[in-house]
């Protein structure tokens, strides 16, 4: 492995892990979760699609992905399912701060000073800003950048072509057509295309209630339409977030991303 031009860290020996800082190569630390996803998804899918969409960036611009943060804030109701079945695995949001603080501070020490935080699970986007700003106070030499939403900017055309039925919002694009797009783009082997079947709440108010009641959740976890995904459109969604992520990376770590090939 050529450490200058960045790969998984976690395949990475800590010789190569030095020199990769001491290149002043940027980190993505992918934050996801161990989530249900239907019948249909595994568990880990909050976590391959943020590492995939890093690696795909690495294509074009020498980085470091960082091992994923694998569990996530407790999931909600209405756009994870909620923490009932069985499989998802969640920390309270004080400990996931201090987790995300901890790993950031341990990147620091590493030698590391660029770093981006990718979030792909929903209910992680609140609690990512403070740990950020708790480790920059700890390392002054760090420059973070926090993308709570990992979404391209898509037109209204763009997605009239994603969603021909319709675009049902990212709040319940779990499990559903996007995140089963981009599995069958990045990991196809764990789709279990025979159980692919559509569900939705049936009720989905723009409110949460505490506890649940029972028509916010469905049975299957699956809360939209995952019949509707196919490889082509997870391609797209793929490099659609790969691009905004080099964009972004560009923009404010002054990087230059090598030309399509």
């Amino acid at each position: 492995m050529n450490p200058l031009a960045g790969g998984l860290m976690e395949l990475m020996t800590w010789v190569e892990v030095r020199e990769a800082a001491g290149a002043g190569l940027p980190v993505v630390l992918p934050m996801g979760s161990t989530e249900q996803h239907g019948p249909h998804l595994p568990l880990n899918t909050d976590c391959v699609i943020p590492v995939g969409i890093a690696l795909e960036t690495a294509k074009r611009l020498s980085l470091v992905v960082a091992p994923p943060v694998r569990f996530g804030a407790r999931s909600r109701p209405l756009s994870g399912g909620g923490e009932s079945f069985p499989g998802t695995l969640s920390l309270r949001a004080t400990t996931l701060m201090l987790t995300l603080q901890e790993v950031l501070e341990a990147l620091a020490r590493a030698g590391f000073e660029r770093i981006c935080v990718l979030n792909w699970h929903y209910e992680n986007a609140a609690y990512l800003w403070e740990p950020c700003d708790l480790a920059v106070a700890k390392h002054p030499e760090l420059r973070i950048l926090v993308m709570e939403d990992p979404m391209p900017r898509f037109s209204e055309a763009e997605l009239a072509e994603l969603f021909p039925r319709g675009f049902p919002g990212w709040d319940v694009e779990h499990a559903s057509i996007m995140e089963t797009s981009l599995m069958e783009v990045l990991a196809p082997d764990s789709v279990r295309r025979e159980l692919v079947a559509d569900d939705e709440a049936a009720r989905h108010p723009s409110w949460d209630v505490v506890p649940a009641p029972a028509e916010f959740i469905p049975k299957s976890g699956v809360l939209w339409h995952p019949t509707e995904a196919s490889r082509e459109i997870g391609q797209r969604f793929l490099e659609g977030c790969s691009k905004r992520l080099e964009e972004v990376l560009c923009s404010e770590f002054g990087l230059t991303a090598a030309p399509a090939s």
